[in-house]
C-alpha cells in the first residue's frame, strides 16, 4: 500500500471527510473553496505576501470560481504541519519552504536549496527547462501531492549572532536556528541546530534560547526586528543561494479540476516564482543601508568557515545518495547548475564587472 492509500484509510481521513462534506454546496453551485495552509505566520514580510499572491491570482484568474481561503500558520494547523495537512486532506494545498520536508524525503531540500547549490536563475532554469519539475512532480506522486514552485527569496542572508564566528570552532555548543540540509552541515561544525517557524524565531532570540539565527535578507530581517536583539549580521550565507517556495495542491484534489484550472494553479505560481524574486530584490539593498545607519555591523565569513561550511556540506549530500530518488534529483540539479553557471559567469558575470569598472 502506497502513503496515498495509507492516508485514505487513515484516522486523519475523518477529518478529510469532514471537510468535503462541508465543502459540497460550493461545489454544487459550480464554485470551489481551497483551503490553502502556510507554512508562515501572517504578515511575515515577503514570504506570506508570495502566499496571498498565489492565492488571490487563482481566484482572479479563475473568475471567482476557485476561492482561495488562506490559512497562515497556527490558524488552521502549525507550520510544519501543513505538509501533513494536504496529503491527508485536511487541506486542499499549502504554500511553503520544501526543505521544512526532508523528514518526508530528502530530495525536497532541493525545491527550496541545498547547501553550495543554485541561484535564484539556476534553480528556474532547472526546474523549467532541464528536468526539476518533472523530478518535483515525481517525489510529488509519492505523497499524493502536485507541487509547483510558487516564490523564491533569492540569496539568503548568514544570519545574526551575539558574537563574532571567526573560525569553524566558534559554532561549537552554538545555538542556531537553520532548517534544510544547511542546518544539517552547520550541526557538523558543532552547532545545536534548531528548527523553528519564522513566526517563533524573534523571540526565541530575545529570550537566549537561541544564539543565532537565519531568516532571508536584509528587508524580511529588518521587518523581523532582528537588529533590535544583536547587531552582527553576516550578509551572505552558504545554505540557501536562491531559496525556492513551493505550492502544492493535494493530488485527488488537483486532478478532480479541470484543465483550465489546473493549469491557472501552475501559471499562478511561476508567476508569483518571479514576482516575489524581485520584490525581495527590490528591497533588500534599502533594507540594508537603513540597517547599517542603524548600527549594525556587515561581517563576512573568513575563507575557513566556508572551506568548513563546503566539507560539512558535501558530507551531508552524500550520506543520502543511497536513496535513488534523491541521487537523481541531485545528479540532475548539479549537471543544470554547472551548465547554467558556465554562460551566466561568462556573459552577465563579466558585464557586471565591466559595469561596476566603467560606472564606478
Amino acid at each position: 500500500m502506497d502513503r496515498r492509500s495509507f492516508l485514505r484509510t487513515s484516522a486523519v481521513g475523518g477529518a478529510a471527510a469532514a471537510s468535503t462534506a462541508l465543502a459540497a454546496p460550493a461545489y454544487a453551485q459550480g464554485n470551489r473553496t481551497l483551503t490553502m495552509v502556510t507554512t508562515w505566520g501572517r504578515g511575515l514580510a515577503g514570504v506570506h505576501d508570495s502566499a496571498q499572491r498565489v492565492a488571490d491570482s487563482i481566484t482572479a484568474m479563475s473568475d471567482g470560481a476557485l476561492t482561495v481561503d488562506l490559512r497562515a500558520a497556527g490558524e488552521l494547523v502549525g507550520a510544519f504541519e501543513v505538509f501533513d495537512a494536504v496529503t491527508s486532506g485536511q487541506a486542499d494545498m499549502y504554500h511553503g519552504a520544501d526543505y521544512y520536508f526532508v523528514s518526508q524525503h530528502p530530495g525536497y531540500a532541493f525545491f527550496t536549496a541545498v547547501p553550495f547549490g543554485m541561484t535564484a536563475q539556476e534553480l528556474a532554469n532547472w526546474y523549467y527547462h532541464q528536468g526539476g519539475m518533472e523530478l518535483h512532480d515525481e517525489l510529488g506522486q509519492i505523497f499524493g501531492l502536485k507541487s509547483f514552485l510558487g516564490g523564491n527569496t533569492g540569496a539568503q542572508s548568514g544570519g545574526w549572532y551575539r558574537n563574532e564566528i571567526n573560525s569553524p570552532e566558534d559554532f561549537q555548543g552554538l545555538r542556531f536556528r537553520m532548517p534544510g540540509l544547511g542546518g544539517q552541515a552547520l550541526g557538523r561544525l558543532g552547532a545545536s541546530v534548531q528548527n523553528l517557524p519564522g513566526g517563533e524565531v524573534y523571540q526565541a532570540l530575545a529570550s537566549g534560547a537561541i544564539d543565532g539565527t537565519e531568516w532571508i535578507g536584509p528587508w524580511a530581517d529588518q521587518s523581523a526586528g532582528f537588529q533590535e536583539i544583536t547587531n552582527i549580521y553576516y550578509t551572505a550565507g552558504f545554505h540557501e543561494p536562491g531559496a525556492g517556495l513551493s505550492v502544492a495542491t493535494n493530488r485527488d484534489v488537483f486532478e478532480s479540476l479541470s484543465p483550465a484550472h489546473q493549469k491557472i494553479i501552475e501559471i499562478a505560481s511561476a508567476e508569483c516564482h518571479q514576482w516575489n524574486l524581485s520584490q525581495f530584490l527590490a528591497n533588500n539593498s534599502n533594507a540594508l543601508a537603513q540597517l547599517v545607519a542603524g548600527g549594525v555591523q556587515v561581517r563576512t565569513f573568513p575563507d575557513s568557515v566556508w572551506d568548513a561550511f563546503g566539507a560539512a556540506s558535501q558530507e551531508v549530500l552524500d550520506e543520502n545518495m543511497g536513496d535513488e530518488l534523491f541521487a537523481r534529483i541531485r545528479e540532475s540539479a548539479m549537471a543544470s547548475m554547472r551548465t547554467s553557471s558556465g554562460w551566466i559567469q561568462a556573459s552577465e558575470g563579466t558585464y557586471r564587472a565591466q559595469r561596476d569598472r566603467v560606472l564606478g
